[in-house]
């Protein structure tokens, strides 16, 4: 019998597991795949060692620099180059033309502070900034708050801000288009400063004035990844147990009330395994605790829950967004043409932008300095992004081979330089595929009826970013809320 079980070795069952070993718990967590860590994982492509996920973390709070000077990385955590993002439009003055600037500084989400800036009419032109622009002379009609992100720019700013401006943004941020994003989620403040203001740029202004100075992202020197590295090397010296390649199909409660006994059935490793021999169903094994913690992906939380109750059972049909399956694509490439970093970091690309597939692009080696040192001169890591919300993945089917040549293809237009495909030396693909969103329009409501239900529960806890938000600064505080309320009832204090 275990203290907790910890459902998931994502980021956020890894920190909660962290929490409950430190105090002395015994505790198991099962990682339904071969490797924990979740969207920080990592893969080797030509010698180097990426991030296969997420590779930067928001500043906006001190929840993750204090977090991983608890892990003593401090020292490693460093700034991205300031040079910025761009953008990739469609060309409204050439047929089936694409072109690139560089997305507008002073804006939150992609929204203009300034409509009339050089670096906003660059974007969106003159009638689109003269239609942003009269926002300013709007009165604010509707009173409370906007829901929809996309209904408020239309309406404030018009179609060109949300089309070439915000909604390459928002999915590139948010793998979401701007109508679905619930706007306190996504810019918490906008709606006070709206009303404040009495105008959406006004509003804007008001937000980047009280924002900290300097970048609003930073990394780890080395990656990101290296936050899982120390948090399972934590959970290895507090005595606790991590299994891979367990996936957890169905969860169970019994004791008492007061004093449940919770049981995980898994799959359990088939060491008799011959290839000749016909298909048997996968031996499975049980294991029990006192304490859970359910730190899956949400569909999964979702499944494990519905068999517990009614109550639980209703969770999974309120109103959930389709998720949206997205692939990342990574090439090593030797390509001394682009040391002079000719897109900045990166690329947000416009929907229905001509000649290109991918959603955006992250030029890793000039972003991040001590990667370009690691790969060396004229040798670049590139990263595009594919799955837009609400449309069929344009990679699902496509061979390792068919990707790299769509990859190369959409850099080379991406990026303004010609790219020969002999130099690349090393290609790798992710999916991300079954993620809940859980910045969609009434994600708030939403999450309140699972955290209600589970509060309900005794010795049931559940955290994860499709609770909690996205990004490691609204994962962190979770993961350690959920962890502390467990040891205060396994504790007794």
């Amino acid at each position: 019998m275990k203290d907790v079980i910890v459902i998931g070795g994502g980021v956020a069952g890894l920190i909660a597991a962290r929490a409950c070993a430190r105090v002395g718990l015994s505790v198991t967590v099962l990682e339904a795949t071969g490797v924990p860590g979740g969207a920080l994982g990592s893969h080797q492509v030509a010698g180097l060692t990426l991030d296969s996920g997420a590779e930067s973390f928001a500043v906006r709070r001190d929840a993750v620099a204090e977090f991983i000077a608890d892990l003593g990385l401090s020292d490693e955590v460093v700034a991205p180059n300031p040079a910025g993002a761009w953008l990739h439009l469609p060309d409204d003055r050439v047929p089936n033309g694409s072109v690139s600037v560089p997305l507008p500084k002073a804006g939150v989400l992609g929204i203009p502070g300034s409509p009339l800036a050089d670096d906003v009419r660059r974007v969106i032109g003159w009638s689109g900034a003269w239609r942003a622009y009269a926002d300013r002379l709007m009165p604010v009609l509707t009173i409370g708050r906007e829901h929809s992100l996309g209904e408020l720019v239309r309406k404030r700013m018009g179609r060109r801000v949300l089309e070439r401006l915000v909604e390459p943004v928002t999915a590139g941020v948010y793998s979401s288009a701007a109508d679905d994003l619930e706007i306190d989620v996504v810019a918490p403040g906008l709606n006070s400063a709206l009303t404040v203001t009495g105008s959406l740029s006004g509003a804007v202004l008001s937000l980047r004035s009280g924002a900290p100075a300097g970048s609003n992202v930073a990394g780890l020197r080395g990656g990101m990844f290296r936050l899982v590295t120390a948090l399972v090397a934590d959970l290895v010296y507090f005595g606790a147990e991590i299994v891979t390649d367990a996936p957890v199909t169905a969860l169970q409660r019994s004791g008492t009330e007061d004093a449940p006994t919770w049981t995980a059935t898994c799959a359990a490793p088939d060491t008799a395994a011959d290839a000749d021999a016909p298909a048997a169903p996968a031996p499975e094994t049980t294991l029990d605790a006192h304490f859970v913690i359910i730190a899956t992906p949400g569909a999964q939380a979702l499944g494990l829950l519905a068999g517990l109750s009614p109550a639980h059972a209703a969770l999974a049909e309120l109103d959930w967004p389709q998720p949206t399956a997205i692939e990342l694509a990574t090439i090593v490439i030797d390509a001394p043409e682009l040391d002079l970093h000719p897109r900045g970091t990166g690329v947000l690309v416009a929907a229905a932008t001509p000649g290109v597939t991918a959603k955006a692009l992250t030029h890793v080696t000039a972003k991040w300095d001590w990667l370009a040192e690691a790969a060396g001169p004229g040798r670049h890591v590139i990263r595009l992004s594919y799955g837009r919300a609400g449309q069929d993945s344009p990679t699902a089917g496509l061979r390792d081979d068919e990707l790299l040549a769509l990859s190369l293809a959409d850099t080379r237009t991406i990026l303004g330089v010609d790219l020969d495909a002999t130099a690349v030396r090393g290609f790798a693909r992710t999916v991300w595929g079954d993620a809940l969103s859980p910045a969609t329009v009434g994600a708030p409501e939403r999450v309140d009826q699972v955290r209600e239900v589970v509060a309900a529960t005794p010795g049931l806890e559940l955290t994860g970013a499709w609770l909690a938000g996205t990004g490691l600064a609204s994962v962190i505080p979770d993961a350690v809320a959920a962890a502390s309320r467990t040891r205060q009832e396994a504790l007794g204090i």
